[in-house]
């Protein structure tokens, strides 16, 4: 859309990569517009200045230059073209920041984690991979990102998508892969001597070839470790996953929903609101409930945080039930008639 608006050689000199998904082409409009605008702003005020330059320019040395006073409806109408100008920027800007910002429904959800230098992919079906994000084409991604050390910024310029990963906090980007291909990812945050090398990769794959890599997977793997994690940390001391009311909110139907706080604010209990709760779980506390839960900042790792919330996430059916405890097994052994008792082994 905006070779449409620009000459092949304007785009070349602003150095922008080939646009994947619908919020490249909305923002290059965008982009396109704001640049045109300036561009045609910025002409006419050399021609305007080049008039006056002819127009008014001194014919002796000793002349004085004419004092030059413009209406009040001029002034005005100047103001106001400006104005408008600045407003219709803004309107247009603001809604495609919401549209950026707010991850729509029915997304594919990648958790992902920035180190020193290297970006980790963990999908909801157990699967794992370093420094390429595999996607099927034509599907909205939802990325939840988190840092293990510094700052980074994950920055994918061919979706016009940059966010920065800030260590203790998630946050959320999508994007919409396109066209099958493969397209950058950069760290635009400087985070240490191999900042140039933390690079990556969106590898958008056909149907056919996400098959194929998919078949790799074990269904539910990422739920069975969210089990597993929930009963090692303790998480079942407090949380029940049959919707039994105990020491914290129940898991059972809480991916989704609407949670209200003591602070009287409502927010949705999200992949976000989640992992939140695990780190900083004093920021938002569920009305009803007494401030006992500790934190799991530089405990859990994103892995394991995100095993848990794809628990939660497979309870919002209400399905679920407390996993069984395995004891030790008891074994009894024979003694002879003239013992005390018979003895108890482990």
């Amino acid at each position: 859309m905006i070779a449409a608006l620009l000459p092949a050689w304007g785009v070349h000199l602003l150095g922008l990569p080939p646009e994947s998904g619908e919020t490249a082409r909305d923002m290059d409009a965008l982009h396109a517009a704001v640049i045109t605008t300036t561009m045609v702003g910025t002409f006419g005020v050399a021609l305007v200045t080049l008039y006056f330059v002819v127009r008014y320019r001194r014919k002796a040395e000793r002349e004085a230059t004419p004092r030059i006073v413009a209406s009040t409806l001029r002034e005005w109408l100047t103001g106001a073209t400006i104005l408008a100008m600045f407003l219709v920027f803004w309107v247009f800007g603001y809604a495609q920041y919401l549209r950026i910002e707010t991850p729509p429904d029915h997304t594919m959800v990648v958790y992902v984690t920035a180190k020193q230098w290297m970006w980790k992919f963990s999908y909801d079906d157990g699967q794992s991979s370093e420094d390429t994000l595999y996607v099927p084409e034509h599907q909205r991604v939802r990325l939840v990102l988190t840092s293990r050390d510094v700052i980074h910024s994950f920055f994918a310029p061919s979706f016009r998508v940059k966010q920065d990963v800030i260590p203790g906090r998630w946050v959320n980007l999508w994007l919409d892969a396109a066209p099958p291909g493969d397209y950058p990812i950069y760290c635009a945050e400087y985070c240490g001597v191999g900042h140039s090398r933390m690079l990556g990769h969106v590898r958008v794959l056909t149907a056919a070839e996400w098959a194929t890599w998919r078949r790799g997977a074990r269904p539910d793997e990422m739920i069975a470790r969210g089990r597993k994690v929930a009963a090692q940390e303790g998480c079942l001391a407090c949380h029940t996953l049959d919707g039994q009311r105990h020491v914290g909110p129940t898991w059972s139907r809480r991916y989704g929903s609407t949670v209200k706080l003591q602070s009287g604010r409502s927010v949705v209990a999200d992949e976000e609101y989640l992992t939140r709760s695990m780190m900083d779980p004093l920021a938002d506390i569920v009305a009803g409930y007494n401030p006992v839960m500790p934190s799991y900042r530089g405990h859990l790792t994103a892995e394991e945080a995100g095993a848990l919330v794809e628990l939660i996430r497979s309870l919002q059916d209400g399905g679920g039930k407390e996993p069984e405890i395995t004891l030790p097994h008891l074994v009894v052994e024979e003694v002879d008639a003239g013992s005390d008792a018979a003895t108890e082994k482990p």
